[in-house]
């Protein structure tokens, strides 16, 4: 017994740290646009007008967005909302660690320059959509 929380303690410590340098840039980036922080289930979620501000002038406009361990959302509300799929978010950065981003970039890219919608169609939202709505497909 003792043998396997070890384990499980382990492998959640290896799964922060693994996110670590998304998680302290996100946390900085609130700080900068002076969020309000809460912790909800092991991850920080951040909102406020600053970060609403940042997430409506995307390419894509977002209600929420996950750096590592970090949930910037539009509002407290809009946290609410999204917090199944941005956990699913959370748990790729714990998989794939530092290489997310330019993995997740690399596979819009090769979608956008394929015709085919980089965002939608990116596997790691196709995951993430599918926790929103088991039925959706791209």
């Amino acid at each position: 017994m003792h043998e396997r929380w070890v384990m499980r303690v382990f492998l959640r410590l290896s799964a922060y740290a693994w996110a670590l340098p998304y998680t302290l840039t996100g946390i900085a980036i609130g700080l900068l646009l002076g969020g309000r922080f809460q912790k909800i289930e092991g991850v920080i979620e951040i909102h406020g007008p600053l970060i609403a501000e940042v997430l409506r002038r995307f390419y894509v406009p977002a209600m929420a967005m996950t750096f590592g361990h970090v949930v910037f959302g539009q509002t407290a509300a809009a946290l609410e909302i999204t917090r199944a799929h941005e956990r699913v978010h959370v748990r790729q950065y714990e998989r794939w660690g530092i290489t997310f981003v330019p993995v997740y970039l690399l596979i819009s890219a090769y979608l956008y320059f394929r015709g085919r919608d980089g965002y939608r169609e990116n596997r790691f939202e196709v995951e993430a959509y599918a926790v929103d709505d088991p039925t959706w497909e791209k």
